[in-house]
């Protein structure tokens, strides 16, 4: 057989093997209530800030994108809390963070109080700038990320942004925390991570302000999908079926990737505000008060439609598994995870030349 011969029988006898790649997001509850006292904590080895750790550790993903975690200059809170998990086995030698919009000032009075430089009036809510930020860790290398963080909401086309005056429109930005497209090296080419974590469409008035926001948030990336391999990744902080929110634009994402539909193991009895729900509550990622909204879907990975998934879950072990305490301590999410599998390689060009 020619060699042209059998590189078209390789090509012909199906796809190149591939290991899947886990990719996970989760809010860890890594904020405190002033700059510094995320870092003092891990070095101090908090309760929580160890649960959050023996989570992730016990996912091991190759990837995660964490959406609740302290911002500093410098990324020591983020480099200290990945050596916690060094310590236990799980090595991320890559990371990325980027200042959020979280307490980021403006300078303006966004709430109409009559006070500045409070936690309302930031780009996004926050008592300092960088509480409540995300950052990625990662066992894989990253590329350049793109950061859309400082788009004005008024920018975005067909934007439900209420009437403000100029003085505001001319500042605010559509990202409450931030949006990245972060590419991931694989073996296979860059899987790119379209990431962001939105506002709650809650703690308004009857403008529905922050409604309006968290699902321009989601149409952000109708205008912005990449012609490459991506994953919608983050904290939507929208259930489609329960809870209040506009679930338009995330369910016109749908139109371009696919839901996993990740399930947890275990849940909680649906008494109280669950009772009245109607979506799946294995599907639900946030566990919230039954005397409020009761547990929601708002954690979310969306594949593109030309990647593989070999498997997905919420990581939500029922109460005699020893990680259901470290999982109740870290956070009110669910770490979720998706196991991907990147697409073949284009083949070679007809006719080129096999060497």
């Amino acid at each position: 057989m020619g060699l042209r011969a059998a590189a078209l029988a390789c090509l012909l006898a199906g796809p190149l093997g591939a290991e899947p790649i886990r990719i996970a997001t989760w809010d860890p509850g890594l904020t405190r209530q002033g700059p510094g006292l995320l870092l003092r904590d891990i070095r101090a080895r908090d309760p929580q800030v160890l649960a959050a750790a023996q989570v992730i550790v016990a996912a091991r993903p190759d990837v995660i994108l964490l959406t609740g975690i302290d911002w500093d200059a410098d990324g020591r809170a983020l480099a200290a809390f990945s050596a916690l998990m060094a310590d236990a086995g799980l090595d991320f030698p890559h990371r990325f963070s980027a200042r959020p919009n979280s307490g980021l000032p403006t300078g303006l009075d966004l709430d109409g109080d009559g006070r500045l430089a409070e936690a309302d009036d930031a780009q996004g809510w926050g008592q300092f700038t960088g509480q409540n930020g995300m950052a990625v860790l990662s066992r894989l290398p990253l590329g350049p990320v793109t950061d859309y963080s400082d788009r004005l909401w008024r920018d975005l086309p067909g934007n439900l942004m209420p009437a403000v005056g100029p003085e505001v429109a001319q500042v605010q930005r559509l990202s409450s925390t931030a949006h990245w497209d972060l590419p991931v090296m694989t073996a296979r080419g860059p899987l790119r991570l379209l990431a962001w974590a939105a506002t709650p469409p809650v703690f308004d008035g009857p403008e529905d302000r922050n409604g309006r926001r968290n699902h321009d948030e989601a149409a952000f990336w109708l205008h912005n999908l990449p012609h490459a391999p991506f994953a919608l990744i983050g904290n939507v902080n929208l259930d489609p079926t329960d809870g209040e929110g506009r679930p338009e634009a995330l369910q016109r994402l749908l139109d371009h990737a696919t839901d996993p539909m990740p399930r947890g193991a275990w849940q909680p009895p649906q008494t109280g505000a669950n009772a009245t729900h109607a979506a799946d509550p294995a599907l639900d990622t946030g566990d919230f008060d039954e005397a409020g909204p009761g547990d929601l879907r708002v954690d979310y990975i969306l594949p593109a439609r030309a990647l593989g998934i070999a498997g997905s879950g919420v990581l939500s072990p029922p109460p005699d598994n020893p990680l259901a305490e470290a999982v109740a301590r870290a956070s009110d999410h669910r770490l979720v995870w998706v196991d991907l599998v990147m697409p073949d390689p284009p083949p070679p060009l007809a006719g080129a030349a096999l060497r």
